[in-house]
């Protein structure tokens, strides 16, 4: 006879390696590394800082109404 198998087990055993095939997928299709997220995060940081630099702060309450004269 062959060998006995628990059928609960093997379903599981399966799904498993589904599971982790489509996660492989996954972190190579979306996956970025370590670095490249740190590159991104200060290259975004660092294009903040440059708008909020060069930001006005606020129009003086007198020029509000230039040009209606």
């Amino acid at each position: 006879m062959g060998d006995v198998i628990n059928l609960r087990q093997a379903r599981k055993a399966r799904a498993r390696a589904d599971k982790d095939r489509l996660a492989q997928g996954n972190r190579v299709k979306f996956g970025r590394t370590k670095a490249e997220r740190l590159a991104q995060s200060t290259e975004e940081e660092r294009r903040n800082r440059e708008i909020e630099g060069a930001r006005r702060d606020h129009r003086p309450d007198n020029c509000s109404n230039i040009g209606d004269e």
